[in-house]
């Protein structure tokens, strides 16, 4: 019982973190077409600093209940299994949430250098960049559900 409240703790942190890595990048494609309206930038800068920090809570959340899966069967043995014990999935699935982060804090920083009056990418680009997530998720996700290696 309680791995299962783990586990649903970790995919609901993790949830709400994917959403921030999905939706910081469109406020940057809003922020490129936003032009000289000084009242825009202000607002979606804000919501750009807000998700961002959100988004760092989550994540982080998401990483304590994260390693309890991985790694809670060495201070619980008879609570929590061991989920990649001689498996190598977990390898591949941690890479890929690595690139997530890393996208993550890239976004966050074009938001800091947006608001000190840096240039973005154009609309386009960022339209491009904000379609990255999706196949990397899709990629963590099926290393959970199939385990191939």
């Amino acid at each position: 019982m309680v791995y299962l409240w783990v586990k649903s703790f970790h995919v609901l942190f993790v949830i709400a973190w994917m959403a921030t890595v999905f939706y910081l990048p469109r406020i940057l494609v809003n922020l490129a077409e936003a032009g000289d309206e000084p009242a825009v930038k202000a607002r979606l800068l804000l919501m750009g600093r807000r998700l961002y920090k959100f988004g760092h809570n989550m994540f982080g959340m998401a990483f304590l209940f994260g390693l309890t899966l991985w790694q809670g069967w060495r201070l619980f043995p008879s609570r929590l299994p061991n989920v990649a014990a001689g498996m190598h999935w977990i390898d591949a699935k941690l890479t890929l949430v690595v690139v997530l982060l890393v996208y993550f804090v890239w976004a966050g920083r074009m938001i800091r250098r947006c608001e000190q009056g840096g240039a973005l990418p154009s609309s386009k680009a960022l339209r491009w960049l904000n379609e990255l997530p999706v196949p990397l998720l899709l990629g963590v996700i099926f290393l959970v559900l199939a385990k191939p290696f």
